[in-house]
């Protein structure tokens, strides 16, 4: 007897599921400027390199005679894949169907992804659109309840798994449409954090919100300036294919997991090239601020300095780049924001910086300008000194290589944390 009818629904499964929510779905993402998510996947990840797992997960109706009717396929779509010739794994929420909702997929394949690139130490990218998983209205319609979330239940592993990565292998997530509850936690929850200037990013959207007296627009609550100035995200990017671009070359800089080290790429800056530049890159009048960026610039490998985070804990200024091509962390004080004062905001900035660099085995190169702890009302009222020990703390807890180059000042208790105690 023939399998030939079985293989038959499988090929007509992976059809119905390539269609996602279906032509009109599709046609009103691409009509609110949106790709598809495996449109999104596609232009992410190396040409034909993408091998997909679960493609026929969902939910599926047979006919009287057992014959498939109809799938309604998960709207998470995950596999492996390469990024710039090094293996990655990608999942990415499917709009449309469901809008993405976390509650309206299989869970396990959220939970499968983050246990395969852990398991494999592979980078993963998030690429998220999509609502939360505590249950909603629809929920309590077709199941009479709503999700208990955590506890015992089949979502908890996934918790668990996406804090473990966070210690084990890079981890990337984009924000291409507006993301709330769940997806907002999946979003923060990396080491490197992307939206589009179109994007939102909120625990609640604004009808929930409004019911406290707040009437926002999805921008006002949760646009890019408000979570970029917040530093719930690290960058906000023009398009999708911008989101993209700074993934890939986030991942250039590091390891695929705790377990290596990050790989050198040929450098065609002569590592014994002076600039002439720096010899007037600091006033000599004490009172007169200077650009810090043209300085890093100039210092590194031409081209290589990638900075995240600017909009937040301004400071101090954050990144990766290269010297005679090997990946180093920089950290660099900002004159031109309270002369470089270190306040609670920069001291966050600092402690998340520093262990990304520690997790991931980076050098630290610090060009310091720092006139010590941010003071007065607001600097008091911001917690600024417990803020500052923190980041004393992991500065001093670090074993990585660290060198620090006194640009102009170094005072008091923040200037005295201008690199580890003894080193």
């Amino acid at each position: 007897m023939s399998w030939q009818p079985e293989l038959d629904e499988l090929k007509k499964r992976q059809e119905m599921a390539r269609q996602m929510g279906g032509p009109d779905k599709v046609k009103r993402q691409h009509d609110g400027g949106r790709l598809t998510v495996r449109e999104r996947i596609g232009q992410l990840v190396d040409d034909g390199t993408f091998h997909e797992v679960g493609e026929i997960a969902g939910m599926a109706e047979y006919d009287d005679a057992g014959n498939l009717k109809q799938l309604t396929p998960s709207n998470c779509v995950f596999g492996r894949a390469t990024i710039n010739g090094r293996p990655v794994v990608v999942s990415g929420d499917d709009f449309t169907v469901r809008g993405g909702s976390a509650d309206a997929t299989i869970p396990e394949k959220n939970i499968m992804a983050e246990r395969m690139a852990a398991e494999m130490r592979l980078p993963i990218v998030r690429v998220i659109e999509g609502s939360g998983g505590g249950g909603s209205v629809k929920t309590i319609e077709t199941k009479g309840r709503a999700n208990l979330p955590g506890g015992n239940t089949p979502s908890t592993p996934g918790y668990k798994l996406v804090a473990d990565a966070l210690g084990t292998v890079p981890v990337v997530a984009l924000g291409l449409g507006s993301v709330a509850g769940l997806g907002a936690a999946r979003l923060a929850a990396s080491h490197f954090s992307v939206m589009t200037k179109t994007s939102a990013m909120f625990v609640a959207g604004p009808p929930v919100v409004k019911r406290l007296g707040q009437d926002l627009s999805k921008e006002e609550l949760g646009g890019w300036e408000i979570q970029c100035r917040s530093g719930a995200v690290d960058l906000a990017v023009d398009s999708e294919a911008e989101a993209f671009e700074a993934a890939r070359r986030y991942l250039s800089y590091l390891p695929n997991s705790i377990y290596s080290v990050s790989e050198r790429q040929p450098c065609e800056d002569p590592v014994d090239r002076a600039d002439e530049k720096l010899l007037k890159a600091v006033p000599r009048d004490r009172k007169q601020v200077y650009r810090m960026r043209p300085i890093i610039n100039s210092i590194f490998d031409k081209g290589s300095f990638f900075e995240f985070g600017p909009m937040f804990g301004r400071p101090i200024i954050t990144g990766f780049a290269r010297l005679n091509g090997l990946p180093v962390a920089v950290m660099a004080g900002d004159p031109f924001f309270y002369g470089g004062s270190w306040t609670a905001k920069a001291c966050q900035k600092i402690v998340r910086f520093v262990d990304t660099a520690q997790t991931f085995h980076l050098p630290v190169v610090h060009l310091v300008d720092c006139p010590g702890f941010m003071i007065g009302l607001e600097a008091e009222q911001t917690a600024v000194i417990r803020n500052g020990v923190r980041a004393m703390a992991a500065i001093n807890q670090s074993t990585v290589p660290w060198c620090s180059v006194i640009i102009r000042n170094a005072f008091g208790v923040a200037g005295a944390a201008h690199a580890p105690a003894g080193r």
